[in-house]
């Protein structure tokens, strides 16, 4: 039995000490990863956490406090967070590959490059989520809340969300948004935009693109349309 500082990820203090079954020569990773099933097992607090690079492939943590945590390059594949509030959390490049994240709070969170093939993200509160480049083959959506999230080169196209390339610019849509590039918007509004709306994206290139493939986006969008995810708007939110 060992003991083990987890800092947090703002100031650089010690957040927590845990005492872990590992010998001083394991993997920093495995450490981390055992001083989180320990916080989670005795109630301490992992929100704005330090977590990078952790190895709990597996394990549960179900309803934990993850708020503003940073789990950059952790291995959180097959974990369970079902409820979990990861909320503002750094999860860049994370391994969530086949992770039960239903219901989970992700608002606001950086999933960006992340690796969410398999995961089951019913339920789960992704608006205003970076989700740019992230990879979400085969991920379950139904009932999660996409409001704002950022899909940029998201890839893996699943019934609730769907992927194109085209020139330049990657092309994301789910039932009711559209994002080219970076620039995200309600479907019903790109079919909407006029000239001068669309150069003061990204100017001549927008245009010339637009011009060019409108048609053929659209077309695409109602023969391939994207499955809502049947999220149900709670009295409590606002």
């Amino acid at each position: 039995m060992i003991k083990f500082d987890v800092f947090n990820r703002f100031s650089g203090e010690v957040q927590f000490t845990a005492e872990i079954e590992a010998s001083d020569t394991a993997l920093s990773s495995v450490k981390l990863g055992l001083a989180v099933r320990w916080a989670v097992k005795n109630g301490a607090d992992l929100s704005r956490a330090n977590l990078s690079g952790a190895g709990f492939s597996g394990a549960g943590f179900s309803g934990a406090n993850l708020y503003h945590a940073k789990l950059y390059d952790a291995n959180l594949s097959g974990a369970g967070f079902s409820g979990a509030n990861l909320s503002e959390a750094n999860l860049y490049h994370a391994k969530l590959y086949d992770a039960n994240l239903s219901g989970a709070n992700l608002s606001g969170a950086n999933l960006s490059g992340a690796d969410l093939s398999g995961a089951n993200l019913s339920g789960a509160n992704l608006s205003e989520a970076n989700l740019s480049g992230a990879n979400l083959s085969g991920a379950y959506l139904s009932g999660a809340y996409l409001s704002g999230a950022y899909l940029s080169g998201a890839n893996g196209v699943n019934d609730y969300l769907k992927c194109i390339q085209i020139d330049q610019y990657p092309i994301t849509y789910t039932s009711d948004a559209l994002q080219i590039g970076c620039e995200r918007h309600a479907i019903s509004d790109w079919a909407d935009f006029d000239d001068h709306r669309i150069a003061k994206m990204d100017g001549k290139d927008a245009l010339k693109f637009w011009r060019k493939y409108k048609d053929w986006i659209f077309q695409t969008i109602e023969m391939c349309p994207a499955k809502p995810t049947g999220y149900v708007k709670q009295e409590a939110e606002t």
